[in-house]
């Protein structure tokens, strides 16, 4: 399910959420389907239970995941994950130009750079 790499500069929850976020978008885990408790996942990973329990806090927060009081963690539906996820690559996306053009990146390298990612992709120099 999940692979955590300890010597990564990335704290731990941190890859948790991203591990469970990438297998909420891509439906590996189903909307409305039981997420492992924080005491079973904390086991199977061998971590404290406090980090798995900081990641599901977080991914609350944010609307991945939902509670039910006595019940478990469950996955929030598909349309509100990928909303979810928009906005916050949205705002990254934002943070990204604004710095870029306090470089002074003009705006037609930037626009030029966007329609390439769309019509096929950017190869990295």
């Amino acid at each position: 399910m999940l692979q955590l790499n300890y010597r990564d500069a990335k704290p731990i929850y941190e890859q948790i959420k991203d591990g469970i976020r990438k297998l909420l978008l891509s439906k590996a885990i189903e909307p409305d389907e039981k997420l492992p408790s924080v005491r079973e996942l904390a086991s199977n990973l061998a971590i404290n239970p406090n980090t798995i329990s900081r990641a599901y806090r977080e991914l609350e927060s944010e609307g991945y995941i939902y509670s039910k009081q006595g019940k478990g963690t469950f996955a929030s539906s598909s349309v509100l994950i990928k909303q979810t996820r928009e906005q916050e690559l949205l705002t990254e996306f934002d943070d990204v130009v604004s710095e870029l053009f306090v470089l002074s990146v003009k705006k037609d390298i930037l626009f030029g750079r966007i329609e390439q990612i769309y019509q096929g992709g950017i190869k990295n120099d």
